[in-house]
């Protein structure tokens, strides 16, 4: 099928489109939302208007735009991916400049109502533009060098303008998000190998490098390691925040405290309750049936998104879904893997769970283009 054959059977109008709209995704991205809201009213000891009710309001914005976007041909996004990429390549480079620095770090810019945090927007951005070049890019040149080569370059100028930040999370997410992007666009496997292979040299020469004047990591990147490794051997300094979350885990049992219950959030030892830690939070008020409650609706996510892009004819609309996708289970694997203790602490909030504004809007964004791809499918 040509592009304009795409564009001229995909363009619903009017109503349509609204009956177009995959709803079991929205009723589920609602419905783990109401978890976080629920959550976020317990850890502030029933107090509605510090964290709950921002993060309501966000997620009523972030569901509008959800659906705006939606509405929008995926043909459009198509056309605008690479300038989505260079805007938000431009404001990695503003927060360099000019950016505000909280926690240590110099990752968010000022913009009035809310603390906008670039490196959120490409993540997205990203895997828009990677998109938009393998459908343009023809088969039998994606696994060409030269062509892998542009693709990695996509890659690497953002990250390694967010590992200056510093905020190693997000550039890990950034690296494996484009990289299975480039998997699902068909690149030969053996490049993924290879890329492994230099991947433990480079673990070793991180190691190897603690301690001289070339140091690859700043000192508290290598103490989250060391935490990681052994959190016994610095129970009150570094190693706290990941002690207190493997004894509120511990503490839930299979059913819980119950809500409100939770003695390591209410009695405020467990660090960054509201944001990164929150799912700890989770699973000591309802146990391991929360938790696992908690993760079948992020898999039933992960499924519908799957699914929507099987059926999708067009390859752009198809690799968008599968990137996005992609993204939502990175975001929610790395911080359950890091509050269990099976990952170093970099500091990833659990989607639409966590507090927090940037993170919120920009994936409910990435869940429009997913809803715009899936309403504009051949049919």
């Amino acid at each position: 099928m040509s592009y304009l054959e795409y564009r001229v059977k995909t363009t619903p109008t009017g109503f349509r489109k609204i009956l177009y709209l995959n709803w079991p995704l929205a009723l589920l991205l609602t419905a783990v939302a109401s978890v976080g809201f629920l959550q976020l009213y317990s850890v502030a000891g029933g107090n509605i208007g510090r964290w709950a009710e921002p993060q309501m309001e966000r997620f009523g914005l972030g569901l509008a735009v959800m659906f705006i976007v939606g509405m929008v041909p995926v043909w459009f996004w198509r056309n605008i991916s690479g300038l989505a990429y260079a805007i938000s390549l431009v404001l990695l480079i503003a927060v360099e400049m000019f950016g505000t620095i909280g926690m240590g770090a110099q990752r968010w810019i000022d913009i009035g109502f809310m603390q906008l945090q670039p490196s959120e927007l490409m993540k997205i951005s990203l895997v828009m533009f990677l998109a938009a070049y393998y459908d343009w890019l023809p088969q039998r040149k994606v696994s060409h060098p030269f062509w892998v080569l542009i693709p990695v370059l996509i890659i690497l100028v953002p990250t390694f303008l967010v590992i200056k930040q510093p905020d190693l999370g997000t550039a890990i997410l950034l690296l494996t998000g484009g990289g299975a992007v480039m998997f699902l666009a068909g690149v030969h496997w053996a490049y993924f190998a290879t890329v492994i292979g230099a991947a433990v040299g480079l673990v070793w020469t991180v190691f190897e490098s603690r301690g001289t004047s070339w140091q690859l990591l700043h000192d508290y990147q290598f103490r989250r390691i060391d935490t990681f490794l052994d959190p016994s051997k610095d129970p009150l300094g570094a190693g706290y925040h990941i002690t207190q979350s493997k004894i509120a885990l511990g503490s839930g049992g299979w059913t819980g405290r119950g809500y409100m219950q939770g003695t390591q959030s209410r009695l405020n030892f467990l660090p960054e309750k509201h944001t990164d830690f929150i799912f700890t939070s989770l699973a000591e008020e309802f146990g391991f049936i929360g938790g696992i409650s908690l993760l079948t609706l992020y898999a039933l996510i992960i499924l519908f998104c799957i699914h929507s892009a099987m059926s999708n004819q067009n390859r752009y609309a198809a690799l968008l879904t599968l990137g996005v996708a992609v993204t939502f289970f990175l975001f929610f694997a790395v911080n359950m893997s890091m509050v269990m203790g099976l990952a170093p602490v970099v500091g990833v909030p659990l989607p639409l769970v966590s507090y927090g504004g940037s993170a919120m809007l920009v994936l409910m964004l990435a869940f429009g283009l997913v809803q715009s791809a899936h309403v504009h499918r051949p049919r």
